[in-house]
């Protein structure tokens, strides 16, 4: 299973950027998707996750700023950023919930990391 996250890069302060992770490989199905975030000295954090239903959850820094969805065909996770602080600089983190072909409980996956820097 593999977890390819796209779309970081450098934004003003008030900016947007939009991350997406798609995941691949010999899967079932695929439970919670989300992302996370780890700032340099800080411990990593949720930033918003999202069940296959729909249901969302967000950290509350980034609540009514971000947005997550998801796109169960295609395995993909999105996360909308929008006026974007720079204590939003981190290095975000893709996340998924998989059940492989052939298991019955989900294991968790991580993405190789995407930096996100916001300059004032």
């Amino acid at each position: 299973v593999q977890l390819q996250a796209s779309g970081g890069g450098l934004v003003q302060a008030g900016g947007s950027l939009r991350l997406s992770c798609v995941v691949s490989g010999d899967i079932y199905s695929v439970d919670e998707m989300g992302w996370y975030r780890q700032a340099p000295g800080n411990q990593r954090e949720m930033v918003a996750t999202i069940r296959s239903g729909g249901l969302t959850n967000f950290g509350y820094s980034v609540k009514d700023r971000f947005t997550v969805s998801r796109d169960n065909a295609k395995r993909l996770v999105a996360l909308e950023m929008n006026a974007l602080k720079p204590e939003d600089t981190a290095v975000y983190f893709c996340n998924a919930h998989v059940i492989r072909r052939g298991y019955y409980a989900p294991r968790e996956y991580w993405g190789q990391g995407t930096l996100v820097t916001v300059s004032s």
